[in-house]
């Protein structure tokens, strides 16, 4: 088998509110790109990618992947990760290979979880992801402690989810704290909260509000100060598990902060990890090492939540709820709309490959709707209702 061609689309859905977080706004709308691998045997392989507009980013690798056998991940990974090391092609290559193991699957009659190992739980449990909203349904925007508060009762009770993590780093870090002060109260000490500021806390904050935070039985404190070291000072001064997507999010800084003592617990990701294959690479450094696994998520849509599903489920050490973003998704470009939580969960998808089917319709619409809106990369992080401002690391 060869792989003769590819399609890439821009799309973009819409949101139920646009959601804040300390680099700016989500402007309303998620945009992913999809890839569509194409082989002699006429099977398609379905991948996605965010970071805006990659159709000239995948393209660039035509010469490197035509031709390829997609059982080959080996050599794929090589001539596309290897190549030329920048981030933007280790989040291409996740891409490509979720688009080889949908490919593989498909021809081998057999779910990508089969691929990884299999799965070991049928269905994943998944967060109700919070962060401070503009113009949420029904209007207004989250201001204080209470509306957060609301949301994650919200959450629980509509998707049935049984832990939250705050997207912090937004307003004053005692009200970020009364939240989950307030999340801790109405929800009882048997559900879960998180918080990640996204490392734009100083460490004297962190560590403050972190000692703050202790008397909840946080599951984790995600990415409280920048880099490896603010993490790993903060991890020495609060009695709460630290976990990052940030420092390391990479291979090259694993090591690294593995010496420092940087983190407790790794938050896995598709592409920052080199796609489901590498995911698996990482738990078995996690493993040796002793560190907690816990799933990222990056705005995806169907397919590569599908992908996200196979690979959890395959792992033993997932033991935390996975990240994701979807409830706030308006629609879905795959067969059937969206996937429907039951019980705070998302069932491992059916059928060959990654179990997901486009519906070219709807990647026709939000791929027009794209188009109109534009790449909202061009202007992040603008934040529309405040002009003047700019992100700052540390300030806080």
């Amino acid at each position: 088998m060869k792989i003769v061609d590819f399609r890439v689309t821009c799309v973009a859905i819409p949101l139920n509110a646009k959601l804040r977080h300390n680099r700016g706004v989500h402007p309303g709308r998620f945009q992913r790109t999809i890839v569509e691998l194409i082989t002699d045997e006429g099977i398609v392989g379905l991948g996605e990618v965010g970071g805006g507009d990659q159709r000239r980013a995948m393209e660039k690798f035509r010469p490197h992947i035509i031709g390829l056998d997609p059982f080959h991940l080996n050599t794929i990974k090589l001539r596309v990760l290897r190549s030329t090391y920048y981030i933007s092609n280790a989040l291409i290559y996740a891409a490509i290979e979720m688009a080889c193991l949908d490919i593989q699957g498909k021809a081998l009659g057999r779910p990508v979880h089969e691929l990884l190992g299999g799965a070991i739980r049928q269905s994943v449990p998944f967060i109700g992801y919070l962060f401070w909203r503009y113009d949420r349904p029904g209007g207004g925007d989250d201001t204080c402690a209470e509306d957060v508060a609301e949301h994650c009762v919200e959450l629980h009770e509509t998707l049935g989810v049984k832990a939250m993590k705050l997207k912090a780093g937004v307003m004053d870090p005692e009200e970020e704290a009364r939240a989950m002060e307030l999340c801790r109260a109405r929800l009882g000490d048997r559900f879960g909260l998180r918080i990640d500021p996204n490392g734009v806390w100083s460490v004297p904050t962190a560590t403050r509000i972190g000692q703050r935070l202790e008397p909840l039985g946080l599951q984790f404190y995600e990415d409280p100060s920048w880099g490896l070291t603010g993490n790993a000072a903060v991890k020495a001064a609060v009695r709460i598990p630290i976990a990052t997507n940030m420092y390391p999010a990479k291979f090259d800084d694993l090591a690294p902060g593995i010496r420092l003592g940087a983190a407790d617990i790794i938050l896995t990701d598709l592409h920052y990890w080199e796609g489901p294959r590498g995911v698996l690479e990482l738990v078995a450094v996690c493993r040796t090492f002793g560190l907690g696994m816990a799933m990222h998520s990056g705005t995806e849509f169907g397919i590569e939540l599908a992908a996200m599903i196979h690979t959890a489920a395959s792992i033993p050490e997932m033991t935390f709820e996975g990240d994701a973003h979807y409830h706030y998704l308006d629609d879905d470009i795959i067969e059937g709309g969206k996937m429907a939580y039951k019980d705070g969960m998302l069932a491992v998808p059916q059928g060959p490959g990654l179990g997901v089917v486009i519906d070219q319709d709807k990647l026709r619409f939000y791929a027009e709707y794209f188009e109109k809106m534009g790449d909202y990369y061009g202007s992040w992080p603008r934040d529309a209702r405040r002009p003047d401002w700019v992100p700052m690391t540390g300030a806080i």
